[in-house]
């Protein structure tokens, strides 16, 4: 019987190639020399005897033009003047690949317009739909005083949709000049520039937007009378004058003002005082109303209550 390792081959020692070693074949003395195992598995060598192909000399000669060119024309503004004119060089080849921006789809605008919400999402005839930025331009939306809430998403190949939720107009404030369209709290949310808001409460006067609730409750306080009044003026942010289409001033007091809105009620039931050529009712004082009269009522008034001479009927 031999042994296992007659057998099979094996020596009394274990292979040494197999730890980096190397065995010398010549003489039956078995030499071990320790080799250094690179880290390096492949090195890539481009032969010196060879030139390069033409096609790579050519690629890398206009590859520096290009690129001398571009900085050239970075450095001159040539490319943000392109960029303005025609969208960058990415949303050119998308839009020529089919994927501009042809529709917009808006939904829930009721004060604002199609051009000022294309303008604030920075949407025009340059961009395209694969680098359109929704994050970007639901920013710009929601930055306007007007836009409570925007969503805006892109509906390949060519569709944005944008979906607005509107703050809503409470009254319109006039302050030196100003107008502009107020929310409940009294905050600005939009400049008047048209007659879109002709039809809310309208108040004058430093801090009246802060008042303005107080004013819709007079108004209401004010019931037939309500359709005549065109204004609500705060004056020295104490009190109110209520001015009327006609050009009558009602001035209030600062305390109670619902009653004396009573007693104004009761006048022109009674007398028709606001059918009358007066300027201004005073109901200021309590339990007492002052009347002013136009210049040319007053002379006709005086007149009329004019002591009488000796002998005029």
């Amino acid at each position: 019987m031999r042994s296992m390792s007659d057998t099979l081959g094996w020596s009394r020692s274990a292979s040494p190639a197999l730890a980096g070693y190397r065995v010398d074949p010549a003489g039956s003395k078995v030499l071990l020399r320790r080799e250094r195992v690179s880290s390096r598995t492949f090195r890539w060598r481009i032969p010196l005897d060879r030139p390069p192909p033409i096609a790579l000399e050519i690629a890398l000669t206009l590859g520096i033009l290009l690129a001398a060119g571009g900085i050239g024309a970075v450095r001159g503004g040539q490319y943000e003047t392109f960029v303005e004119r025609h969208g960058t060089l990415s949303d050119i080849v998308a839009r020529h690949l089919g994927f501009g921006i042809d529709k917009v789809t808006i939904s829930g605008i009721t004060h604002l317009d199609e051009p000022r919400i294309l303008s604030l999402a920075g949407i025009t005839a340059k961009n395209s739909l694969p680098f359109f930025d929704v994050t970007l331009a639901r920013g710009r939306l929601e930055a306007d005083p007007l836009v409570k809430q925007a969503r805006v998403r892109k509906l390949y190949p060519d569709q944005i949709v944008i979906d607005i939720v509107e703050r809503t107009p409470y009254a319109v404030w006039q302050k030196d000049g100003d107008l502009r369209a107020i929310g409940i709290d009294g905050g600005p949310i939009d400049q008047v520039r048209d007659a879109r808001y002709i039809g809310l409460p309208f108040v004058v006067g430093d801090a009246a937007n802060l008042r303005v609730k107080e004013f819709t409750s007079l108004l209401g306080s004010l019931e037939e009378l309500r359709p005549r009044v065109e204004a609500g003026v705060l004056v020295g942010q104490r009190r109110w004058n209520i001015h009327l289409k006609s050009g009558i001033d009602i001035k209030l007091p600062e305390a109670s003002p619902q009653v004396a809105i009573a007693t104004l009620l009761k006048l022109e039931r009674q007398s028709r005082i606001l059918e009358r050529d007066v300027l201004s009712v005073d109901l200021r004082a309590p339990g007492r109303v002052f009347v002013r009269l136009s210049q040319e009522s007053a002379d006709a008034w005086a007149a009329a209550h004019a002591p009488k001479k000796a002998g005029q009927p």
